[in-house]
């Protein structure tokens, strides 16, 4: 039997003279059955019965296949194309899967898909890759949405902003994709907009300075630090008439702690330390929050500032240690003992007439002056009492 496109098509019988090979004149060649018409439209070559060569098999496209392959619908309709006969094999069915039975898509049609899978692998392709430094990006900061660039975000390669969008620090992302920074998102766009222009530009009425300058510190963009410590001196001086007072306190107090000497030897030591009480009272909030930028205390290893200790905007209470010769950093924990700093010029205050040198410089940078009436100027160092005053 022959097979087409997987339909088998049994051998025509033959006369009743041809039934016998000795008594047929025909040749093997005029034996063959004659070619089967089928529905495809092109001539395709029949498997051989026996040895020798094949031959040919005419088969009619439909219309749709036929225009898009470039072929007559009919053999009538112009030249037929023919086909290699295969070498002669066995009499098994030709395999169905040579010639598909389900019509195959027009060319547009199949333009158009294949447009579509590669636009699909681009945009797969696209996310996968890091963006580009001028390429937009956005963050969401505290529920916040900000688009920028990763030159804008990496002006500053200092900063920690800088480091986190160099690689060199692990971000987290939203379930949009975006990168995800936990912390206030408001005043961001002031944070942002430095980054782009190196300008610090605020409105008149801005009422959240300590909050800008917490998120400065976060992402450690020191000139915006720097910037907004000028702009908190600016604003200090545009308020009206204020008084600042200082009531100095002194005591001398005993510490006990113990040594270790040797592997599970301890000794019991003592000490005296010297211990200071500070209250500051000023009718300038924008002063205090200066004062904050500048003093800090020093406990378990960190430095924080003392703006965290305000009692209110008008107050803030000290309460430091003088270092102790021989006590261990652990006992100052321990004992909760706090020191005082001067930043940024890293000296540590363990007197009276250091600390009241140092909030001294800053308070005449801010534009007081001593008042002349209390205390007397050749007693002012020795006074518990200090008063300055600014007039506008």
């Amino acid at each position: 039997m022959g097979s087409l496109c997987g339909f088998v098509f049994p051998p025509p019988s033959l006369p009743p003279s041809h039934n016998s090979r000795a008594a047929s004149p025909l040749t093997p060649a005029d034996r063959r059955p004659p070619l089967p018409r089928s529905r495809l439209g092109v001539v395709v070559p029949s498997p051989a019965r026996g040895a020798g060569t094949g031959g040919a098999q005419e088969i009619q496209f439909p219309r749709s296949i036929a225009a898009g392959w470039g072929f007559p619908s009919s053999p009538r309709q112009g030249r037929s194309t023919s086909l290699p006969s295969p070498r002669p094999q066995s009499t098994q069915a030709f395999p169905s899967c040579f010639f598909p039975l389900s019509p195959l898509p027009h060319p547009k049609e199949a333009s158009a898909t294949a447009v579509q899978q590669v636009g699909s692998a681009t945009d797969l392709l696209r996310t996968s890759l890091p963006p580009t430094m001028s390429e937009p990006i956005t963050l969401n900061v505290g529920g916040k949405l900000y688009t920028t660039s990763l030159s804008t975000l990496t002006s500053f390669p200092d900063s920690m902003l800088g480091a986190m969008f160099s690689g060199n620090l692990p971000t987290k992302r939203d379930s949009q994709g975006n990168c995800f920074i936990d912390r206030d998102g408001k005043v961001f766009r002031y944070i942002l907009n430095f980054l782009r222009t190196s300008h610090l530009d605020l409105p008149e009425d801005f009422q959240e300075m300590g909050l800008l300058r917490r998120e400065a510190d976060f992402y450690q963009v020191q000139p915006l630090i720097e910037a907004l410590q000028e702009k908190e001196v600016e604003l200090s001086r545009a308020e009206k008439n204020a008084m600042l007072n200082i009531s100095l306190d002194q005591r001398t107090q005993t510490v006990h702690f113990t040594v270790r000497e040797a592997p599970q030897i301890y000794s019991l030591s003592s000490s005296n330390m010297e211990v200071f009480n500070a209250h500051i009272f000023s009718t300038s909030s924008l002063f205090l929050k200066l004062l904050g930028s500048k003093l800090y205390y020093c406990f378990n290893g960190n430095l924080s500032s003392i703006s965290s200790y305000l009692q209110d905007p008008y107050h803030v209470t000290l309460d430091w240690v003088a270092s102790v010769e021989g006590l261990p950093e652990e006992e100052y924990t321990r004992q909760n003992l706090k020191r005082l700093w001067v930043l940024p010029a890293k000296k540590q205050i363990n007197s009276f007439q250091v600390f009241v040198e140092e909030v001294l410089k800053i308070a005449m940078s801010d534009g007081f002056c001593v008042d002349s009436s209390h205390p007397h100027a050749s007693d002012f160092m020795n006074n518990k009492i200090i008063r300055l005053i600014r007039y506008k």
